[in-house]
């Protein structure tokens, strides 16, 4: 795992298989995005059998089989497509396609995982709502930044468990390395990423709503920019934004592709997660100027001050749980709502953001 890549940060866990061999095949479909990785690590470690790839891009396709040697390239999608075995598709595209994607995979019976963001538009969003309503199949997404991240599972069983009482605010830190000559063509271009706060935010609005309890949230304000990258017109390189959920908790979280490269990792992301009760600190992927190791969880509360280290100590629940769904028809893993209104805020975010110039 590269650490100071976060375009091909893909997380490993340990084997926690919750279905038996053969019981749950998935395929791979467009791998744009190295989060591709990250996804497939998940399900194989819970158990899945990642049986086809495709890409058309054959350079992508031979770097996959030399990490997966078990995975079949396909000759085309809709060798994928046709195959009654294959319970669920994962996908990376290039975001502003993630949504046709996943409807040609609904369209054929087939639950649909895709990375962040899932949607470019909000007409995108309102076609996945539609298609999901139709067939009942699953439009899942990985917000990486929750579900991949051991600090921050692990803060979620600790809010439940009341240990810091009524959350009533989250405030989160998204900083990137930028990367530049690593990046493709479309990263730059604004109609096919989406945006800052639509791309690397949606990570920040499904955490509040999650760590809150919240259902929906209304943006208050918003703002992007472009401060260091003028060579690139149509990237933001800051990004901000103000919201305030149904349940009254508030949240403020910023999102940049501004990370120095002295830093030990690609970004240093936090979430402070304040509760009537105490309050927690995450400090996700490095401690800085402390410990090299991610994954640090700070908690206070009326008990006292707390430090847990929980990286490898905790897992990724929710690749077992999205399996599970899948075959029982459940919503254990993340709710279809909860997924598509984490996506709508981010793109009303970016829709209404006030330009910095």
């Amino acid at each position: 795992m590269n650490k100071n890549d976060g375009m091909n940060y893909a997380p490993q866990g340990k084997p926690k298989p919750v279905v038996g061999a053969g019981e749950f095949p998935f395929a791979a479909i467009s791998l744009d995005h190295g989060h591709i990785y990250g996804m497939c690590n998940g399900l194989i470690e819970a158990g899945g059998e990642l049986r086809w790839v495709y890409d058309p891009d054959p350079k992508k396709v031979e770097a996959f089989v030399k990490r997966y040697p078990q995975v079949k390239p396909a000759d085309s999608e809709e060798q994928i497509l046709n195959d009654p075995e294959i319970r669920l598709v994962a996908g990376a595209a290039i975001p502003a396609l993630r949504c046709d994607l996943g409807l040609r995979v609904m369209e054929h019976g087939k639950d649909y995982f895709t990375d962040k963001c899932p949607f470019t538009t909000l007409e995108q969003l309102e076609r996945a709502r539609k298609k999901t309503a139709e067939t009942g199949l699953k439009y899942a997404v990985y917000y990486s930044e929750r579900l991949h991240v051991e600090s921050a599972v692990y803060a979620g069983q600790l809010i439940q468990d009341g240990a810091i009482g009524r959350v009533v605010q989250v405030i989160g830190t998204g900083p990137h390395r930028i990367s530049a000559p690593t990046r493709p063509d479309w990263f730059f271009k604004k109609d096919m990423y989406g945006g800052i706060l639509c791309d690397i935010g949606s990570h920040q609005i499904e955490q509040f709503l999650y760590f809150s309890g919240a259902r929906d949230a209304r943006v208050i304000a918003s703002k992007v920019a472009n401060y260091k990258h003028k060579q690139y017109p149509e990237l933001e390189d800051f990004g901000d934004a103000t919201l305030v959920a149904d349940n009254g908790a508030t949240n403020y979280f910023r999102v940049d592709w501004l990370t120095p490269d002295g830093l030990g990792t690609w970004g240093d992301g936090r979430t402070i997660i304040l509760g009537t009760d105490g309050y927690i600190e995450l400090r996700k992927y490095i401690d800085i100027a402390r410990d090299k190791e991610g994954d640090q969880l700070y908690l206070v509360n009326h008990e006292g001050e707390h430090h847990l280290s929980l990286r490898g100590k905790v897992g990724f629940p929710f690749f077992g749980q999205l399996i599970l769904d899948c075959l029982n028809r459940t919503e254990n893993a993340m709710t279809q709502e909860h997924a598509f209104k984490a996506a709508e805020l981010c793109l009303k975010a970016q829709e209404q953001a006030v330009r910095v110039e």
